[in-house]
């Protein structure tokens, strides 16, 4: 799977931008607010329907126009797919070859993408909130049936928290809340189940990644802290039903989920040196590429956001080492010698960024 081309309209700081890629290295290279990171934004947003770095999104839109457009051409296989997605003030909307997508989980497996940003070097260090995140949204990419039930779980729990704020206020309606908690175990249950293989998996590999890196020094393990188990989780919201009431909000659920990185048996986010959470999180992007293969039979689209300034020379060159195989796309400020000679390969293409304009300069 490959991008072929990329065609952006009042995209963020960008007018209008036609870039055909190569299947290799893409670097795009520039001062910083450019909009090369708009470029990977647009690109990843095509793929999931949402954007890596706003929850709004009409901040997509070109500041004093109405919308925005970014459409990408994917090879795979023996086909070509257009993926358009359609941003106005009020909404977005989507199609694939044309036809109108109902719901944005059926954008899922025609682009699969991993996005690598100076962001995810906090992974470790950061909320459980943006590890859920992460789990999600590799799991959506992975495997569509996901999606679903994450939206109707969440569906689900907005509607027994309103419920919890009217039980507030009538007790008579106790009978419905136990409707909203089957279908909130019902959904529940298999995103547990999911991300429980999930993180499994992504330990196993992440695993040997960091051995590597380290040269044998440190031993990762990658532990899902679930916040019920599957076969309590009914009994649990029983249990906590009256505090839900007084605070008007769920307690418990897959909602509340984490993930916990170890080294050595340490937990990297309270004894971990930065080098070593900037080594998880390289360890845990790599793995990701490694897992998409396994279970979709071909390499994801790797976007690289600036992270090559943010990491050691030998993490730099485990990094690079690693795009061999798969389409590339790599932004770059003042880090160009860090890619050394890949910039020189035939598969490499390098284009200058300036003011939202893309020259091609290699």
């Amino acid at each position: 799977m490959h991008i072929q081309r990329v065609v952006l309209q009042n995209f963020r700081n960008i007018s209008m931008v036609d870039v055909e890629l190569t299947p290799g290295i893409n670097v795009l290279y520039g001062e910083n607010a450019q909009g090369k990171t708009n470029f990977l934004e647009s690109i990843y947003f095509c793929a999931t329907g949402r954007s890596h770095r706003s929850a709004r999104d009409k901040d997509l839109v070109k500041t004093s126009e109405k919308e925005a457009s970014a459409r990408v051409f994917v090879a795979s296989r023996h086909t070509v797919d257009e993926i358009k997605m359609q941003i106005g003030r009020e909404g977005k909307s989507a199609a694939v070859n044309q036809l109108p997508i109902g719901k944005l989980g059926e954008l899922y497996g025609h682009l699969t993408c991993v996005i690598f940003s100076p962001e995810d070097l906090a992974l470790v260090k950061a909320g459980p909130q943006v590890r859920r995140r992460f789990v999600d949204m590799e799991l959506c990419q992975l495997y569509p049936a996901y999606y679903h039930n994450l939206r109707m779980y969440y569906k689900v729990l907005k509607q027994r928290n309103n419920l919890l704020k009217d039980l507030f206020k009538n007790k008579k309606l106790l009978d419905t809340l136990i409707l909203w908690d089957e279908q909130l175990v019902e959904y529940g249950v298999k995103i547990m189940a999911a991300r429980e293989r999930f993180v499994a998996q992504i330990s196993s590999i992440a695993g040997k990644n960091q051995q590597n890196i380290t040269g044998g020094r440190e031993n990762l393990e990658i532990i899902y802290r679930n916040n019920v188990n599957i076969d309590s989780f009914f009994d649990k919201l029983a249990k906590y039903r009256e505090t839900d009431i007084q605070r008007g909000a769920t307690s418990v659920g897959i909602h509340k989920d984490d993930i916990e990185f170890r080294i050595n048996n340490d937990d990297t986010r309270v004894f971990g040196s930065q080098g070593q959470q900037r080594t998880v999180a390289l360890a845990v992007k790599l793995a990701e590429i490694e897992l998409v293969r396994m279970e979709k039979g071909y390499s994801p689209v790797l976007l690289l956001d600036d992270v090559l300034s943010e990491l050691d020379k030998n993490r730099q060159n485990y990094l690079l080492g690693s795009v061999d195989g798969l389409q590339a796309i790599i932004t770059l400020t003042g880090a160009e010698n860090a890619v050394g000679g890949y910039l020189r390969r035939e598969d490499a293409r390098i284009f200058g960024v300036e003011n939202g304009t893309f020259t091609l300069q290699l």
